[in-house]
């Protein structure tokens, strides 16, 4: 008889904070091709079958079987089917995780690697995914957040670790941008529209990138910024309730007035008493 008993040393095991959003699989027949499109996850693209071509971040570069390519957030993209041998391919959504790829790219937007060696391994976390996310048999979630992390650690072995993890709840360069741009203009008139344009992003994925890094839509900081300038102004300054309103960007003093009480839970004026009450004090 022999035995061998192996330990673990708990101390080493790092939980990959990440949420899977969902699973999606896609066969395209015939020539095709989809629009530049961004998303506030990273997406991982697992090719089963098929020659295409992706384009991202302004290049293109082709894919096919067992690649696997890594669409970090915010990172604009598109996919395109070759009519000779259509893509067929398997999706992953993946929130609060994006990737490091170990070499020289400074904007870490992207990356493709090809695990032909290892296609058997790698398909059998991908289909066991599946199955378990449309049986949805007892505590599925756990089990697919389980595979995520295994097949995640997979990846970076089979890379020899020149994939890592960054985090994505890190201000990313469109977002930082967009906050600056209001922190220097926000006595101006500002849109949603200007600052999709200024970032490069849809609306739609800036209000939500935005969102997860300030805690604020963009309109939404734009206002709260005003609000904390507003508040300066009444505490040291005699400019009138209705220059305060023009002079940090309000259309209106009523508008101001109902935004400000909303905010801070009284009217200018009696923020203003308020303080001057304190001070006297």
């Amino acid at each position: 008889m022999s035995n061998n008993r192996y330990s673990f040393n708990n101390n080493d095991a790092n939980k990959i904070n990440a949420k899977l959003l969902y699973v999606t699989t896609s066969k395209y027949e015939g020539d095709w091709s989809s629009v530049l499109h961004t998303h506030y996850f990273t997406e991982l693209f697992y090719v089963i079958h098929g020659t295409g071509k992706f384009t991202v971040a302004n290049h293109v570069f082709p894919v096919q079987e067992n690649d696997f390519v890594i669409i970090n957030p915010n990172v604009e993209h598109a996919e395109t089917s070759l009519n000779s041998r259509p893509l067929e391919y398997i999706v992953l959504a993946i929130e609060d995780l994006s990737f490091s790829f170990g070499f020289e790219d400074s904007e870490n937007s992207h990356s493709v690697y090809n695990y032909s060696s290892y296609r058997q391994e790698i398909e059998f976390y991908l289909q066991a995914l599946l199955k378990e996310i449309t049986i949805k048999e007892l505590n599925y979630e756990t089990v697919c957040q389980n595979l995520l992390e295994v097949l995640v650690i997979k990846m970076m072995r089979h890379t020899n670790y020149s994939l890592s993890i960054a985090s994505s709840r890190k201000i990313n360069k469109e977002c930082g941008t967009v906050k600056r741009y209001i922190d220097a203009n926000y006595k101006q008139n500002i849109t949603l529209d200007m600052l999709s344009e200024i970032s490069h992003m849809s609306k739609y994925y800036l209000i939500h990138s935005f969102q997860n890094f300030t805690g604020l839509s963009p309109i939404n900081y734009l206002i709260a910024r005003r609000i904390d300038e507003s508040k300066t102004l009444l505490e040291i300054a005699d400019y009138s309730i209705s220059q305060i309103s023009e002079m940090i960007g309000f259309s209106s003093p009523s508008y101001f007035s109902q935004v400000f009480k909303k905010l801070v839970g009284v009217s200018p004026a009696d923020y203003r008493k308020n303080i001057k009450i304190h001070t006297a004090n």
